[in-house]
């Protein structure tokens, strides 16, 4: 019997050009156990409780970990970052509304809404900088701009749904915009102001606080879900609208990515700007719109963070390709590691070396 070499012989490998998000698999896991055993009655409760105290701690880790020095540093790129924040908040939400126009041909109301509040959240930080660094791109600029835009956001995105999705439409109300102050804005005031005692540890035990991070994330994610199941909302849901919300978000993401790089050289932003401005200005951070949803959205958040999930995973494939093929471009090789994924508080992590030096 021929002898095999099992050293040499080649093992299956997941092309690089499809990065997999290990979070996204664990999303996908979390969903179907909200779907076979989700929270009902007393436990509901508790899970409830338990998803509001994670969203909390969720923004005062990223209040602790944002420093103030970085930010005010940062904003001498000023011009850079207005136009990642106009992506971010303006052009992005004008789109949704131009979207709206599906509905009902195209798109249910109730996927419309989530689409639309896709559309209101902020850029991500991490992936942003990983994909900035593939591209041979500005990476201190991509670090401040996902910063000002996780930041603005804080703000920015309660305020916009209040006036674009309304309180009859996914059950945005005046109590939800304080829910928002209080879960989100003053744990992350309170970070802020204890950053100077509680930095130190957090940036000791960055990798295991990251675990926090998601696993607080997987919480809202496993109550949200699990109150749909229980009022059953995804019977509302078929696999033909779930391609159609598909085919939008594609074209969503095209056009952001278009729009990003020729506006940014029509504004006369040079080449490594401009890669910084496309990857930040045409994302949406998964992990900053899952609380905010729970926040906004109550027993409908399930399908309102539908959107933003596939969405997620979308940017990170196509960006990968993009990334490497700015680099390529350049003339020079892309980084050999992978895009990273998109867990918000450990995102605004401290720059690599040299990159406060490049500000």
């Amino acid at each position: 019997m021929e002898h095999i070499d099992r050293r040499r012989t080649p093992r299956p490998r997941i092309p690089s050009w499809l990065p997999v998000d290990p979070f996204i698999l664990a999303l996908l896991a979390t969903v179907a156990l909200a779907a076979v055993l989700p929270a009902t009655g007393r436990s509901a409760e508790v899970a409830d409780g338990a998803s509001t105290g994670a969203v909390a701690v969720l923004f005062f880790l990223y209040g602790a970990r944002l420093s103030t020095r970085e930010v005010v540093e940062g904003l001498r790129h000023w011009r850079l970052h207005l136009t990642v924040l106009a992506c971010t908040f303006m052009v992005f939400p004008l789109l949704g509304l131009a979207a709206g126009g599906l509905v009902p041909s195209v798109l249910t109301p109730q996927l419309y809404s989530g689409l639309l509040f896709l559309c209101l959240v902020p850029s991500t930080i991490q992936s942003s900088i990983a994909f900035t660094s593939m591209a041979r791109g500005n990476v201190p600029a991509a670090i401040c701009a996902g910063s000002f835009s996780s930041l603005a956001g804080i703000v920015l995105t309660p305020v916009l749904a209040a006036l674009l999705i309304g309180g009859d439409t996914a059950g945005f109300s005046a109590d939800s915009l304080a829910g928002i102050v209080v879960q989100l804005l003053l744990p992350f005031l309170a970070g802020q102001a204890l950053r100077r005692w509680v930095g130190g540890f957090l940036t000791r035990h960055r990798r295991l606080l990251g675990f926090v991070d998601r696993g607080s994330i997987l919480l809202v994610v496993y109550t949200a879900f699990g109150e749909g199941m229980v009022a059953g909302i995804w019977h509302r849901v078929t696999p033909a609208a779930l391609a159609a919300l598909l085919a939008v978000e594609a074209v969503l993401l095209a056009t952001m990515l278009t729009l990003s790089w020729y506006g940014a050289k029509r504004l006369g932003f040079g080449r490594a700007d401009r890669i910084a401005i496309q990857f930040a200005g045409s994302k949406k951070s998964l992990a900053a719109g899952l609380p905010m949803a729970s926040v906004l959205f109550g027993s409908g958040a399930s399908l309102a963070v539908l959107p933003l999930m596939l969405f997620h995973q979308m940017q990170l494939m196509v960006c990968a390709v993009l990334a490497k093929r700015r680099a390529s471009t350049f003339g020079a090789p892309p980084p050999a590691a992978g895009p990273v994924p998109d867990p918000l508080p450990r995102e605004s992590a401290a720059p690599p070396a040299g990159a406060r030096a490049a500000l």
